[in-house]
């Protein structure tokens, strides 16, 4: 039988037990249409993944989820690292799809800039940029509770497809704000917002790290010279750790510092 028909065949099953989004592009046989267009596939989200998990050595060295989504939203691509979907925390599968939302929910590009608003190469916010922001007195104070979580699409569909290229939340919106580190803008050639991608899995410092490393490796990190809170022109979205012993951030941006937290000069620089 003609391979394209078996493939054909295979994903109508999938549809139809509910397991496959009705977005998916069956006339492409991969991704689901123009909505992830351009974005990494699945099978490059995992060689990054196992890239940077190897790479990174701060925090407690586990094995991670990684998510990537659309500039609308659309998730793209869930994989993990690791032999099985067992060698991860359950929950950071969730959670990594929450924070890449995050990250491309609200970051910038250039096309935010309007007359005499001086942010002409936009905003690059990680989700490590938020922790102090969001707490009682900071500037941000509820954003963490103002997107809700799609709960239909994080806990729906064949749980043994979970971090596969027909995960059952790719196609879908998953929603959700998280505030600590490990989401990240993606940034394409001429500092071009595409979306996000969110790690989870480590502490929240090496989840930070871990998303630089495979933004870095899947080359979506054209993001010097972007707008950012850290007041490094090379890394604007890296992580700030700035909070004294009174608890509070210099900037309004900090974040804790984490089990073997490793300064974040010490990530790739990002590019024009």
């Amino acid at each position: 039988m003609n391979s394209k028909l078996v493939l054909g065949a295979s994903l109508a099953a999938l549809l139809n037990a509910g397991i496959v989004s009705a977005d998916w592009d069956f006339a492409g046989g991969k991704g689901i249409g123009s909505a992830c267009k351009g974005l990494p596939s699945h099978a490059a989200l995992k060689t990054a993944l196992d890239q940077a998990v190897s790479a990174e050595t701060s925090g407690l060295n586990l094995h991670m989820w990684a998510t990537i989504v659309s500039r609308d939203g659309v998730v793209c691509a869930v994989a993990y690292s690791g032999i099985n979907r067992a060698a991860q925390w359950p929950a950071s599968r969730v959670i990594s799809a929450q924070k890449a939302n995050t990250a491309n929910s609200l970051s910038l590009d250039s096309s935010s800039a309007s007359a005499g608003s001086g942010m002409n190469t936009g905003l690059a916010l990680s989700t490590a940029n938020l922790y102090s922001a969001v707490q009682p007195g900071g500037s941000l104070f509820g954003l963490q509770e103002s997107n809700p979580v799609n709960t239909e699409a994080a806990y729906g569909g064949n749980q043994g497809l979970y971090g596969t290229p027909v995960d059952p939340l790719v196609g879908k919106k998953i929603g959700g704000v998280n505030v600590f580190g490990g989401g990240l803008g993606l940034y394409a050639a001429g500092q071009t917002l595409v979306g996000g991608v969110g790690l989870s899995g480590d502490t929240s410092c090496a989840d930070h790290n871990i998303a630089w490393r495979v933004r870095n490796n899947l080359g979506l990190d054209h993001i010097h010279g972007v707008g950012g809170v850290s007041g490094d022109a090379l890394r604007p979205d890296n992580i700030v750790y700035d909070i004294g012993a009174d608890g509070k951030s210099a900037g309004g941006f900090g974040h804790p510092v984490c089990l073997k937290s490793t300064s974040g000069a010490e990530l790739p620089a990002g590019i024009p």
